[in-house]
Order: structure tokens, then sequence, then C-alpha cells
């Protein structure tokens, strides 16, 4: 039996005292700490934190209460993204802990909340689920040379973004980019093929599948519909005896012939020609 040993909400509003949604969550299994726990990136990656969203500060307090010896944390993902350096301090927070991360994306995973699943150890989509890669955005305000200046720390972000793509899944950074230009939207099994996830979890056990696979016979069949499958006898099998009270059926007979094949081919040929004359 699983339950809760403790969920952690992050900071509350202030105005009115509101708690957060779910950062991170404990499970324990028969009263013992199993081991594996669970975070949760379900909101925007932001820096204000709170109500606004997720921040790295509030990711890393409730990566803290993570007890030690803790071996695998399941960070379950459905997020649009958000601020790129809040994200790789995320992304960089999990790196650094020595537990295996596994990253389940429930949703959506976009944007920087790509770029922290696919830095995990193993990246799981659920079905149906999506995940979207594009190239940085950023506002600004000023004269040209600012304008041009922004646009070249845009193309430095979005080279860093890529280079986690590319350790994930290969490539090159000038390849990533060139997808990430044009916003490409994966569904799960594209992630997959992409090389940007392991695999997609459609919740079936694969050693129950294996058995059912191995079932599927005329011998399973007959089961299933509660009947006994027919077997073939053996080669020297010998009917048993039946009891000496009990009638037999009388031996078929062939019936009588009064007339050779020659006779009855005969007749036929005759009444053909007598139809034929008639005709």
């Amino acid at each position: 039996m699983r339950d809760t040993l403790y969920r952690f909400h992050g900071r509350a509003n202030p105005v009115n005292r509101q708690r957060t949604p779910i950062r991170a969550e404990l499970m324990v299994e028969d009263g013992e700490a199993a081991g594996s726990a669970k975070l949760f990136l379900y909101d925007p990656i932001d820096s204000w934190g709170g109500i606004w969203g997720v921040s790295a500060k509030e990711f890393l307090t409730a990566l803290g209460e993570l007890p030690e010896g803790t071996e695998e944390i399941r960070l379950h993902i459905n997020s649009p993204g958000g601020e790129v350096y809040e994200g790789i301090a995320i992304l960089n927070a999990l790196r650094a802990h020595p537990a295996r991360v596994v990253a389940v994306v429930d949703g959506l995973a976009a944007s920087a909340a790509s770029f922290i699943a696919t830095g995990a150890d193993e990246v799981v989509m659920s079905e149906n689920t999506e995940l979207m890669i594009h190239d940085a955005w950023g506002i600004v305000m000023g004269p040209a040379a600012d304008m041009r200046f922004m646009a070249d720390r845009l193309d430095a972000l979005s080279n860093n973004i890529a280079s986690v793509y590319q350790r994930k899944a290969g490539g090159t950074v000038e390849d990533w980019r060139a997808v990430m230009v044009e916003e490409k939207w994966y569904s799960a099994a594209e992630a997959v093929e992409a090389g940007l996830a392991d695999r997609v979890d459609d919740g079936t056990d694969p050693a129950a599948a294996e058995t059912a696979k191995a079932s599927y016979d005329l011998a399973g069949m007959f089961k299933a519909r509660g009947k006994k499958a027919p077997t073939a006898p053996a080669p020297d099998y010998t009917p048993p005896p039946l009891p000496a009270n009990t009638p037999r059926a009388p031996e078929p007979t062939a019936p009588a012939r009064t007339e050779s094949d020659p006779d009855l081919l005969a007749r036929f040929r005759a009444r053909e020609a007598r139809q034929l004359a008639s005709a």
C-alpha cells in the first residue's frame, strides 16, 4: 500500500494566503520510505513563483525537502515553459542531485519545460502528450544598437538550449537550431523517434503483454469461452469397448442394383435420341 508522506506546496499568496499547486510529494510504501519521490512541474516557469508559476528557488526548496537516500525522482511535467534562466537553474539542480531523474510528460512539455525534460536521465512520454521546442524569445526597448545586441543574445541563448537537445538526441547544435526556428511540435511517438524521449508509456506492463501474446492460441480461446479445447487422438488410440448390453447400430449396406452400368448408360442414350428426334 502506498501513502503520501507529505506534500510541499511552495510559497503561499501573501494576499489571500492560498497555497500554490503541489510542487513535490514523497511516497511511502508499507510504512517505509520507498526511495522514490515525485516532483511536479505543472505551472509556467517564472521567477516570481507563487501563484505566477514555479520559480527555480521554489523548485530547489521542494528538492531540498526530499530525504537523503532518495534513489529516484519522477518529475511529472505539464508546463508551457517560461523563463530560460529559471529553467536552466532547475535543470542543473536535477543534474546535481544524486537520485536518478525520470521525466514523465503528463500533458505538455514546451519551451523551457522541454529542455528540463530532455535533461533528465530518462524521458517518458505518456500517451497523447506533446513536446515543443523553439528559439528563445525576448522583449527589448531602445535604439538599434540595443536591438542588435538583443538579437545576438537570443542567438547565443538558443544555441545554449540546442546543446541540451544535442546532448540527449545527438546531431549538432546547428541541426537543432534549424528545428527550433521552425517551432517544432512533437507527438509522443515523434519525440521518441527524434531521440528526445526514450519511450511512450501506454500503461501496459510489457511482461503481462508478452504473457498474453504467448497464451493467444486455440486452447486459450476455448478456455475463454468455458470450453475444453479439442485434442486429436494419439495414432495408436483404441476406442474403449462398449458395455455388453449396448445395442449396436446396423452395419450400412450398399443399395441393391438391378442393372449393370452399361445397361443404365444405354437407356439414357436411347432417351436422349428420342428427345432429339421429337425436336
